[in-house]
């Protein structure tokens, strides 16, 4: 299967495309019932695989192992891999990315911030000149197969948002995101100077950007929505409550495996017993 040409081709048709955010094999694993496109969220892999905050401590070969073994378990999702600035410098972002390409990720979200680096929806961004951004981005598009390939700016003033989303659209890649973008009016803007180029908008729960559904998105011209972290913090809520139960009830398990009741053994082993190649039902449809 060529994946980067697969979401190319999603992303092109009618309607908004969703992306999953999932952050290790459990969570895509329940993600895959639902939708067939996931997004690995340098937030969630940050917080996930190191326990600590996005702020630039994602090592590439780890990112690419994890890939990996979602490919393998997932051959059909669509699959955009955060690589925060593309691990510093041109040519590890190069190297970086045909690796991913030959892991069989379907594209991958390459950004201008310079270190130390932040959530982008975090405070205290800072971006590198846009000239010094675009040669990387050059270089990457140049190496890439047929990689799907998203721009990204984190610029927070108005000005300097227009003026790099205009200079992104210029180029090949196919794909721009403009991250913390804070409201309708402000994604309106971005369209306008993007042309025809595809717009991608990131939702994470509690961040600065407005809580839009996909219909919403679709009116306003965005061809794709990643959702960075609803899986991280539903087992975050989840997580809390069950030690809190589990405490409150002197250690006694709650009981398990009955209709409506808690997941048991028998459940969480049906769904990782999928992973071994048989195919994850899909009950959901990728736009709208």
């Amino acid at each position: 299967m060529r994946y980067g040409p697969a979401l190319r081709d999603e992303i092109a048709a009618e309607g908004t495309t969703p992306l999953i955010g999932v952050h290790d094999m459990y969570s895509a694993s329940i993600a895959a019932g639902h939708y067939n496109g996931f997004f690995v969220s340098g937030f969630g892999f940050a917080a996930s695989y190191y326990g600590l905050p996005d702020i630039g401590f994602i090592a590439w070969p780890d990112m690419v192992a994890f890939v990996e073994r979602l490919r393998g378990a997932f051959p059909r999702h669509h699959l955009l891999v955060d690589i925060d600035d593309g691990y510093v410098d041109p040519e590890v972002a190069c190297h970086v990315v045909r690796r991913l390409e030959r892991s069989g990720a379907s594209g991958v979200i390459l950004e201008d911030q310079k270190r130390p680096r932040r959530c982008g929806h975090a405070d205290g961004k800072l971006v590198l000149p846009l000239e010094e951004y675009l040669d990387k981005l050059h270089q990457v598009l140049a190496v890439r197969g047929d990689l799907v390939v998203v721009a990204r700016t984190d610029a927070t003033e108005e000005d300097d948002i227009l003026r790099r989303a205009a200079a992104l659209a210029e180029t090949e890649a196919d794909v721009v995101l403009v991250d913390g973008v804070r409201s309708v009016d402000r994604i309106r803007r971005i369209r306008e100077v993007t042309g025809d180029k595809p717009l991608l908008f990131n939702q994470i729960a509690g961040g600065k950007s407005p809580r839009l559904s996909l219909s919403e998105l679709t009116d306003l011209g965005v061809g794709v929505a990643i959702y960075s972290t609803p899986c991280l913090f539903a087992a975050h809520r989840a997580m809390e409550s069950a030690m809190a139960e589990l405490a409150y009830a002197d250690g006694r398990l709650p009981a398990a495996g009955e209709p409506g009741g808690e997941i048991g053994v028998r459940e969480a082993t049906e769904l990782l017993a999928r992973n071994l190649g048989r195919p994850h039902p899909v009950r959901a449809v990728l736009a709208v």
